[in-house]
């Protein structure tokens, strides 16, 4: 829980168990996109007595404290995601919902020189594929 007190007190926020906890979910989970829903129904699996609406307020303390990135996918509710640092772009399936992460430099570069063919430099982009299984 000290690592957690920690980034807690970087980001500027003080440190409270709800706070705490689901940071803990957030750190903890396999799946790296949770929607606030699926915080509160892992918070209320583990015992914790957090409401839901404690989960929405802490999400977006988080976001505004740079914790976490908010994503609102097309045709899906807002999932969120540690802010880990590093760059990725994401690809959400249409059938499953199922979000896969991915980097690649060549379309990073791609999109560099276009921003620059136009006069512009990248500050901050996000690209999302919608896709499907190929045999479906």
């Amino acid at each position: 829980m000290a690592v957690e007190n920690q980034e807690l007190r970087k980001a500027g926020l003080k440190v409270t168990l709800p706070r705490v906890k689901i940071l803990q979910i957030l750190e903890n989970s396999a799946e790296r996109h949770l929607s606030a829903e699926d915080v509160y129904k892992l918070l209320l699996d583990a015992g914790e007595d957090v409401g839901l609406a404690t989960v929405y307020r802490v999400l977006t303390q988080f976001e505004s404290a740079g914790l976490v990135e908010r994503h609102n996918f097309d045709g899906g509710h807002s999932v969120f995601e540690l802010d880990r640092g590093d760059h990725h772009d994401h690809m959400v399936c249409t059938e499953t919902g199922k979000v896969v992460e991915f980097h690649n430099d060549k379309i990073e570069q791609l999109q560099r020189e276009i921003a620059e063919d136009h006069g512009y430099e990248i500050t901050g982009h996000s690209l999302v594929l919608y896709v499907k299984p190929l045999n479906s």
